[in-house]
């Protein structure tokens, strides 16, 4: 019998991956109509640097990147009626490198030199500074939100990400994994990716002001490096918070977190909650096997 296991997962085309303790679990609505399930071991010891704070959450970081983007390429083909092809390595890793560069532009540089070139030369203060750069960050980020919310197949992905929320919801309290119960539940969760990054981006203020105002150049270079610094950080705020989710302070650290996954989940259809559903039990039974 496997202890207590928080599962989680992400959305993916036409479908949901679940992240179970030895396996993950992919459900993907085929053309036809049939749901697609497919299971795979992952590595999920709590060994080594796993164990150790902070270390374990940019090896968790990397790890969910490169294990969601697969899901995300394979998904695509089920999705499509294809067959499936194995991810090569190179496009993997290829695709993960472009993702990480475009959002430490997006997210960390460009902010960083919108507020140099706005306030600048105007205030000496490296506190106030990073909160109007953290300030940017945020709009940015919601700006980009409300922006991928107008292709409709990213609804369609989001919908599927609310089905994912509302599945761990109903699981974690214990309702039976069937559309009608699993659709009263709420699409937020204290886990979801969204927080995490809402966390990331208020750390980032803290940490870019230990760095100081250091020549542009240098700076620009901190945004990067210390991207997985911040992470790390992220992680174990989101961890520590997930554990003690029911504390009256904690949710109120969370309000803004939670707020924000109104702009990544949407309400799923029955058919959507079905999938997240085939998903989830495909990870439970993957982990039940001996």
């Amino acid at each position: 019998m496997l202890k207590e296991f928080h599962y989680g997962g992400q959305a993916v085309i036409e479908g949901v991956m679940m992240r179970g303790q030895r396996n993950m679990a992919m459900a993907v609505r085929r053309p036809s109509g049939q749901v697609h399930v497919t299971t795979k071991p992952i590595s999920n010891s709590q060994t080594g640097i796993r164990k150790v704070p902070f270390l374990r959450g940019v090896v968790v970081l990397v790890e969910s990147l490169v294990l969601g983007i697969g899901a995300l390429f394979e998904s695509a083909n089920v999705s499509l009626g294809e067959d499936e092809q194995k991810i090569s390595g190179p496009l993997l890793w290829g695709t993960l490198i472009a993702s990480f560069a475009f959002a430490a532009a997006l997210f960390f540089v460009v902010p960083l030199l919108v507020t140099d070139s706005l306030i600048g030369s105007h205030i000496n203060s490296t506190v106030l500074s990073n909160l109007v750069e953290g300030v940017i960050r945020v709009m940015i980020f919601v700006l980009y939100l409300a922006l991928v919310n107008l292709i409709p197949d990213i609804r369609t992905v989001f919908a599927y990400h609310g089905a994912e929320h509302k599945t761990i919801n109903a699981f974690e309290h214990h309702v039976p994994l069937e559309p009608g119960p699993v659709a009263k539940f709420s699409t937020a969760h204290v886990r979801c990716g969204t927080s995490f990054l809402f966390a990331v981006m208020i750390i980032a203020i803290l940490v870019f002001s230990l760095v100081g105002s250091p020549d542009i150049w240098i700076r620009i270079i901190s945004r990067v490096v210390l991207i997985p610094v911040i992470a790390a950080v992220g992680y174990e705020f989101t961890r520590f918070s997930a554990r003690y989710a029911e504390n009256r302070v904690v949710r109120i650290l969370f309000l803004p977190g939670l707020a924000l996954q109104k702009m990544t989940t949407r309400q799923p259809d029955e058919r959507q909650i079905e999938v997240a559903i085939y998903a989830l039990k495909g990870a439970i039974e993957a982990d039940q096997k001996p």
